[in-house]
């Protein structure tokens, strides 16, 4: 029997790579990701990432997203789909 879809109200992570989801912090959960992306931009550089933000997004949305790619993460791996 699937479980029914459940709103998120907390960051949830795991401790390790197949353990459960436990409910953390917000300053935690970004602590995590800031160190998942520095890493992965150590190992691979940063060529590693890449943005696809939507073209029905208002420009603003995505002037973030190619802004938070380009400044942030380093990457010029940035699509908009606005060719549709």
């Amino acid at each position: 029997m699937a479980k029914p879809y459940v709103r998120l109200t907390q960051p949830l992570v795991r401790d390790t790579k197949d353990g459960d989801l436990r409910p953390a912090s917000w300053d935690e959960a970004l602590d995590r990701t800031v160190t998942g992306f520095q890493a992965a931009k150590a190992a691979h550089g940063p060529k590693t990432f890449g943005i696809f933000s939507c073209s029905r997004s208002t420009n603003e949305v995505n002037y973030a997203a190619q802004k938070f790619g380009r400044a942030v993460l380093g990457t010029n791996n940035i699509d908009s789909c606005n060719r549709t």
